[in-house]
């Protein structure tokens, strides 16, 4: 406990899912955190829920203006920006390559892509003069492997990673940390829209995808934030320019690695 005390962070797509599974871990360790979402009702609930805490602010995180906003007023509340956690996203446009339509792919990439690009562009300077903070760009393990997603959900986050690392090394001398997480099928209103079609079947969709993991459960919000919590601390302070997978092996190592390496019960 108290590993986050004395930090505050900005955690876009912090309303719901492993935004707010990290809102809440870190809430735990001390952090403030302001919650930039577009899901007023969501984010407002988890307000009450927290209480002085958290700070919502509205934030679509294609907006420059929006993501200035959000990072002001944690600064502007809560006396300093220590952690940037780029973590908004959708599924966004799928299908064929062929059937992708350039302005369902342009959307997409700019959810997924731009806001991390936005995210980083405005925590970094204020990172510089402090002389301290860590950026964690959410990506995915879709983000180190072809076929885990749709095409632009895919490229999108390939592309973070490739910023996540080029932007670390500028950062680095200033003692601000770049570093992306890479979740696998994680519990969420997202990824219960992709397995059952319903956003809001939360129980169905976590019995689907611990189908899939060795061991029967799916990791769930608070896994992610677990490792969040990891890279936003002092304790992983030679940390810089990673790519953090957490999936259990499951999507990165692939089911394919069991033909020849079987996995007994």
């Amino acid at each position: 406990m108290n590993r986050l005390t004395g930090k505050a962070a900005v955690v876009t797509g912090g309303a719901r899912g492993i935004g707010e599974g990290i809102v809440r871990r870190f809430v735990a360790e001390g952090a403030q955190c302001v919650i930039a979402d577009i899901d007023v009702v969501a984010g407002e609930k988890l307000v009450a829920e927290l209480g002085d805490s958290v700070l919502f602010i509205r934030t679509e995180v294609t907006s420059e203006s929006d993501i200035v906003s959000a990072i002001n007023a944690c600064i502007t509340n809560f006396g300093s920006l220590d952690v940037m956690i780029n973590n908004a996203g959708v599924v966004g446009v799928t299908g064929s390559i062929e059937s992708t339509d350039l302005a369902d792919w342009e959307r997409t990439i700019a959810i997924l892509q731009t806001g991390v690009f936005l995210g980083t562009k405005h925590a970094f300077p204020i990172m510089r003069k402090q002389r301290s903070g860590s950026i964690i760009n959410i990506s995915s393990t879709a983000g180190v492997q072809g076929g885990l997603g749709a095409h632009a959900y895919t490229t999108a986050k390939h592309g973070v990673i490739g910023l996540t690392k080029s932007v670390a090394v500028e950062a680095a001398p200033h003692r601000v940390r770049v570093n992306a997480l890479c979740p696998g099928a994680t519990l969420s209103s997202l990824t219960a829209g992709v397995v059952t079609g319903d956003p809001d079947n939360l129980e169905g969709a976590y019995e689907r995808l611990s189908s899939k993991y060795v061991g029967g459960r799916a990791p769930k919000p608070e896994d992610m934030a677990n490792a969040a919590l990891f890279m936003a601390s002092d304790e992983s302070e030679f940390m810089n320019g990673a790519v953090l997978v957490v999936d259990a092996g499951k999507e990165t190592l692939s089911d394919r690695a069991q033909k020849f390496y079987p996995i007994e019960a």
